[in-house]
């Protein structure tokens, strides 16, 4: 039987982490994958608890969680709502949190636990770095992943936001005006090395599959072939025809999964059973 636990651990700042864990009671020993969603994304965002069935289904153990800023709270977790954490995340805090979560999983099952990494969009660039520096993780797996955190932004922005302190972006589903505060682009101008995508690339070595929708207007799919470039051990596939999220919406309220989601969950199974 497939079910689904919840936990909570202290995150950046000592603001909170949400996570559950999806696994078939049948099979408590198996390996774990750890999915960490992207920009303006969350744990439950769309298709993503079928997705982490899919992978229970199929013998893995799947974590997901809210970063710590992502702006989704505890009591509303269907939405981005908590614009004042959303507006004051920074990648550091991002990496601080996924190093949590690690630990906590590393407790939870022991030191010998090997994880195997996905990162959909800002969460793959995040995944990218945590590959490079951390060697709990046995495989990377990214999703229409970004390579560089600034591309996230126009560059015309940065003298106004570092004069005003503040900008906004687009929720594209909502069309609210989501700020973010001017500490996002003085973490990457403060930490231009550690937090360098394309660097940390070139560095990974361990297994890595790189998926991208070749109809991705949100990260063009030459983002991907850069990332593969950077570092020829990696493994680049093409999903045709697909969007920056597989063809999944928010909310989604089919029971089954959009067939090209469905096509990289195929994949990604196939790379994680790989010795």
């Amino acid at each position: 039987m497939i079910t689904q636990s919840n936990f909570s651990l202290s995150g950046a700042d000592g603001k909170l982490i949400i996570g559950d864990i999806t696994f078939d009671e049948k099979n408590p020993n198996t390996p774990i994958v750890l999915f960490v969603h992207g920009f303006k994304g969350f744990k439950d965002w769309g298709a993503h608890n079928l997705v982490a069935r899919y992978f229970a289904s199929n013998g893995y153990r799947y974590v997901k969680f809210n970063l710590s800023h992502s702006g989704v709270p505890v009591d509303a977790p269907t939405d981005v709502n908590d614009l004042e954490a959303f507006a004051s995340n920074t990648v550091s805090k991002e990496l601080f949190d996924i190093n949590a979560v690690l630990d906590f999983i590393e407790k939870a099952y022991g030191k010998d636990t090997k994880v195997n990494l996905i990162g959909h969009s800002r969460g793959g660039g995040l995944s990218i770095i945590e590959a490079a520096n951390d060697l709990r993780i046995n495989k990377l797996v990214t999703w229409s992943a970004i390579a560089a955190f600034d591309s996230l932004w126009k560059k015309e922005q940065e003298a106004e936001w570092k004069k005003t302190g503040k900008i906004f972006v687009t929720n594209a589903r909502t069309k609210e005006q989501m700020p973010l505060n001017v500490t996002l682009l003085e973490d990457l101008e403060e930490n231009a090395a550690t937090l360098n995508i394309i660097d940390a690339a070139k560095r990974i070595n361990i297994p890595w599959l790189i998926i991208h929708g070749d109809d991705d207007v949100n990260v063009p799919f030459e983002t991907a072939q850069t990332l593969a470039e950077a570092n020829p051990g990696s493994r680049l596939v093409k999903i045709e025809g697909a969007n920056h999220v597989y063809g999944a919406t928010q909310p989604y309220t089919n029971e089954t999964l959009p067939p090209l989601l469905f096509k990289v969950c195929e994949k990604v199974l196939i790379f994680l059973g790989e010795k």
